[in-house]
């Protein structure tokens, strides 16, 4: 079944990049793997995926070490709390949702102790919704140079998770002021930041079209999760 579903998504990306004139081998898939199972993971793996999205430090530390030798990279994409930071830094690739200085200054300290680079996003809060995380634009400079200046950290671009909306044109304005911010940011002599993490299952296409470099992907990969009981 996943490597059904795997095509059918490789089919969508490849219709989306054509419409936006992109390549679509310069999208990435992450495959988010919250609540999934070793062998649905392994299978991913096999499948050719070598990224993986994971919500929680406590869940992909209680997975970590079955995948330690298949050559793929961890992502954290959920919400991090400062005093997880060090756990964080040590056993993730990359963390993709910083969204405070205080949040970058710990995991730079971390790092540090660690005597390793760790490639971070800075999350931005583009809805009003008190249920999504992530820095306010009016902070997102001071953010940015505060990564860029830090002694461990790798500011490598911006990620968002948008209101979801069935009608996906109406996400499509998130997407594109996630790019021009992005875009903003590059000047003053900062870095080219090349990652704009922004689309999941129901809405990745219209990210593509906005210049998605990374999507996020769990249900149109895994299947729908079953209902808590």
């Amino acid at each position: 079944m996943f490597a059904e579903n795997l095509s059918r998504v490789r089919g969508r990306i490849a219709a989306a990049a054509a419409r936006a004139k992109r390549k679509p081998e310069t999208i990435d898939i992450i495959a988010v793997t919250k609540t999934q199972s070793a062998a649905m993971i392994q299978e991913a793996i096999a499948a050719g995926l070598r990224a993986l999205g994971e919500n929680r430090v406590q869940e992909w530390e209680s997975k970590r070490a079955a995948f330690e030798r298949s050559g793929v990279r961890c992502h954290l994409i959920g919400h991090l709390q400062s005093n997880k930071a060090r756990k964080a830094a040590a056993i993730f690739d990359r963390v993709d949702s910083v969204d405070s200085l205080a949040l970058a200054e710990r995991l730079d300290a971390a790092a540090g102790e660690l005597n390793k680079r760790l490639g971070v996003l800075i999350e931005v809060r583009l809805s009003c919704e008190d249920s999504k995380s992530g820095v306010d634009i009016k902070d997102l400079d001071a953010l940015a140079d505060g990564i860029i200046d830090s002694d461990r950290l790798d500011l490598l671009g911006l990620m968002t998770i948008p209101p979801f909306i069935e009608d996906v044109e109406l996400v499509r304005p998130y997407f594109r002021q996630l790019r021009k911010l992005r875009d903003d940011l590059r000047g003053a002599g900062r870095p080219e930041l090349p990652v704009l993490s922004m689309g999941m299952s129901h809405d990745f296409e219209v990210a593509i079209e906005e210049g998605a470099t990374e999507i996020r992907l769990g249900t149109a990969l895994f299947g729908a999760r079953a209902a808590k009981a």
